[in-house]
C-alpha cells in the first residue's frame, strides 16, 4: 500500500472541495440558525458529501462501461472541467448560492439546506465527482479502494469540524484570507487537471505524446 497515492487523493478533495472557501457560503446559508442547528447542518452536509463520494468511488467505472466511455477521454473531459474550475478560484469566486430572504425561511428546515445548495452541487459538484472516477479507475484494487474509502472518511471528519468552527475561522481569516486560500486552492486544482488532461491524451494519442 502505497501512502503517498491517498495523501495525494486526499489533498486532491481538499482543493477541488475547497471546505475553507466555502465557509462564508454556508455562514449566509445557516444565518437563520441557532449553533446547534449550524452544526447539525454542517453534519448532514458532510455526511451526504461522505456519501455521495462513496457511491462515485464504486460505481463510477460501471458508469464510465455504461456509456462506452473511455477511461482516457473522461480523463481529458474530467481535467477540463477541473481546469475551468480552478480559473474561477484563481479569480476568487466562490461559486455563491444567490438566495433572497423569503427562500431562506423557505429553506428553515435543515436538511434541504445541507443536501441541496452545500452537500450538491457547492461540494460534491463535477469536479469533485470527476476527479474521484478518474482517481478510482486508476487505482481499482480491493486495497486501494478501502484505502480511498477510508481517505473520504477523513477528509468528510475534517471538513465537519471547519464547518463547526466556521464562524471563528470566518472571523479570524476575513473575506481577503478566504479569497487568498481560495486562490491557492486553485492552483494546485489547476495543476491537477492539467495532468488529468495531460494523461488522457497521453492514453488516446500514444504514439502522438509518447
Amino acid at each position: 500500500m502505497d501512502v503517498t497515492v491517498y495523501i495525494k487523493f486526499f489533498l486532491g478533495l481538499v482543493a477541488i472541495i475547497n471546505p475553507i472557501g466555502l465557509l462564508p457560503v454556508f455562514v449566509s446559508l445557516t444565518s437563520h440558525q441557532t449553533e446547534a442547528e449550524r452544526n447539525h447542518t454542517g453534519k448532514i452536509a458532510n455526511l451526504a458529501v461522505v456519501i455521495i463520494l462513496l457511491v462515485t468511488i464504486v460505481a463510477g467505472q460501471h458508469i464510465l462501461n455504461m456509456f462506452s466511455i473511455s477511461l482516457s477521454a473522461f480523463r481529458i473531459a474530467g481535467g477540463t472541467l477541473i481546469a475551468i474550475i480552478a480559473l474561477s478560484m484563481l479569480q476568487g469566486k466562490l461559486g455563491e448560492v444567490k438566495r433572497n430572504q423569503e427562500e431562506d425561511r423557505e429553506s428553515s428546515a435543515m436538511e434541504s439546506v445541507a443536501v441541496v445548495p452545500l452537500a450538491l452541487p457547492l461540494m460534491a459538484g463535477p469536479g469533485a465527482i470527476s476527479s474521484v472516477i478518474v482517481f478510482a479507475a486508476e487505482h481499482n484494487s480491493l486495497i486501494d479502494l478501502a484505502g480511498m474509502f477510508v481517505t473520504v472518511l477523513i477528509f468528510g471528519a475534517l471538513s465537519f469540524g471547519l464547518f463547526r468552527m466556521a464562524s471563528a475561522i470566518y472571523r479570524v481569516l476575513g473575506k481577503t484570507g478566504i479569497n487568498v486560500i481560495t486562490r491557492l486552492m486553485g492552483l494546485l486544482m489547476l495543476s491537477i487537471g492539467i495532468e488529468v488532461m495531460a494523461a488522457g491524451f497521453k492514453g488516446l494519442f500514444p504514439n502522438l505524446l509518447g
